[in-house]
């Protein structure tokens, strides 16, 4: 006999027990007033599970949970799935949850927080949105995991979403999900991105078509990053100078340095003088002429409203961050980096950057709360864990360890995707006064997509007079409502180009 204190345990009571994870949808009817008439649909609010097959020694270990996915689903009642379009939308950060293209501009209801200089005061409103992408495409917002309402399951580490290539891999699974388990396969689809979500959204087309085989109609891609180095102001980064060189053009006219000239004059002054004198100037170093800096520095304080004293200490370079300290510096005043349009009190009058962004003062709280609202009482989601609008150190821990000592970069991505699929199109949607993803920058990603001539007709390209989150401003969401439904619409072969 055995002594017990010998014993060694058996294989089941080391086992650690199985997670337990299953969809939590909330189903609720809907009908919303169109300009195309009544439009009967359902939401599916909650959870779906992120499952992984896993192998392990080359052993089929069945399907495990790795997290609990945040998602908000809007179907058109009594649709035809192979005629319908459905659209999966997404914001960035990374690590911010989908709230804002969610109730700022694509979904059925959205905020009312007035706009730069006409704040609403809390606790804001909601109301329909008549203009809803709903009215011509199903949506599906997506929260990654760690941000919303979306957790790893008990045992799952956070991080092992936390990076370029799995976040990428957690959102196409959700989406392959839902696609399978709605029987859509058929039906023509988008991309839906902001911000980082367009670096996502780069990512994820690539990986769909060539891994899922899974082809998408097009991509609407909003406030746009897909090259890194266009944002990189550090040691060596005169590039980024450059970029950004029109958006301080644009902000300057919007705070009155430009009087009598439209902003179209000057941006396109500015656009000039950034595509060819001002990467030579910078390039020259101590090689620069006493004449040429004194015309260089004059050029730069007449376009973007900043002294020439400032201008000469700065090397000719303007930092972003140091630029929205610095305009209104003599008004007590900050401007905003996500909507230049936006100021604030400033922290200091002698501080180096900005304390905070005022653009985003003005809009997280309009936003988290109506959200939150809105889960509630018209979703039927009653969960009262936190709602994360942006991920705890999501951003900060981010892992880029494919671009391991080089910039962020999806253009060969995006390339390769349109490559593959020639009837992908890209729609691009610019903010004047976005200093988050200038307009010139994204331009200059465009302009170097590895594709053929040909399908330079795929790409669309529409301007807005506001900033990164473009719907903040009343006609620039409306406009941008209707450019995103008719691109949809003639992608999805529903309509006449």
């Amino acid at each position: 006999m055995t002594d017990s204190t010998d014993a060694k345990p058996t294989d089941d009571a080391t086992k650690t027990a199985e997670v337990h994870a299953v969809d939590e949808l909330v189903i609720t009817k809907h009908t919303l007033t169109t300009a195309e008439g009544e439009l009967a649909y359902t939401a599916r609010a909650g959870r779906v599970v992120l499952w992984q097959e896993k192998v392990e020694d080359d052993v089929f270990r069945g399907r495990k949970p790795r997290a609990q996915v945040a998602i908000t689903a809007y179907t058109a009642d009594d649709a035809d799935p192979t005629t319908r379009p459905v659209t999966f939308a997404f914001n960035g950060g990374p690590g911010s949850a989908s709230v804002w293209l969610h109730m700022g501009l694509l979904g059925p209801k959205r905020v009312v927080m007035g706009d730069a200089g006409s704040l609403a005061a809390p606790p804001y409103g909601l109301v329909d949105n008549p203009e809803s992408l709903l009215a011509v495409s199903d949506l599906v917002f997506i929260d990654p995991v760690s941000t919303g309402r979306s957790r790893p399951v008990e045992g799952q580490k956070a991080k092992e979403f936390h990076g370029f290539t799995a976040d990428i891999e957690s959102v196409a699974e959700i989406i392959r999900q839902w696609v399978t388990a709605e029987g859509r396969w058929m039906s023509p689809k988008f991309l839906a991105g902001e911000s980082y979500g367009t670096t996502r959204a780069a990512g994820l087309a690539q990986l769909l078509q060539e891994q899922l085989g899974m082809y998408l109609n097009g991509l609407l891609l909003i406030s746009s990053v897909l090259d890194f180095s266009t944002a990189n102001f550090e040691r060596g980064g005169d590039r980024a100078h450059a970029m950004y060189l029109p958006f301080y053009a644009a902000t300057a006219w919007q705070h009155g340095f430009h009087a009598g000239r439209s902003l179209e004059e000057v941006v396109e002054e500015a656009r000039e003088y950034a595509a060819r004198d001002y990467p030579w100037v910078l390039t020259r170093g101590a090689r620069l002429g006493s004449d040429e800096r004194a015309a260089a520095v004059a050029t730069l304080a007449r376009l973007t409203g900043l002294s020439e004293s400032y201008i000469d200490r700065a090397d000719l370079r303007i930092e972003h961050w140091r630029f929205f300290g610095e305009l209104l510096r003599d008004r007590g005043l900050t401007v905003g980096r996500l909507d230049s349009r936006f100021t604030g009190p400033a922290a200091s009058g002698i501080a180096e950057h900005m304390d905070a962004d005022p653009s985003m003062d003005a809009i997280l709280g309009p936003y988290a709360a109506a959200f939150q609202h809105y889960l509630h009482h018209d979703l039927g989601v009653r969960d009262t864990g936190p709602f994360h609008v942006f991920g705890l150190n999501v951003n900060e821990q981010w892992s880029y360890k494919e671009f391991e000592n080089a910039p962020v970069y999806v253009i060969d991505r995006l390339s390769r995707a349109m490559r593959q699929n020639p009837h992908l199109a890209v729609h691009f949607a610019y903010g004047w006064f976005d200093g988050a993803t200038p307009f010139s920058a994204a331009e200059d990603s465009v302009a170097h997509l590895q594709i053929p001539e040909t399908l330079r007709d795929n790409l669309e390209h529409r301007y807005y007079e506001a900033g990164h989150m473009m719907y903040v401003h009343e006609p620039s969401r409306v406009a941008q409502s209707a450019d995103l439904a008719d691109f949809v619409r003639r992608r999805s072969g529903l309509a006449a180009g």
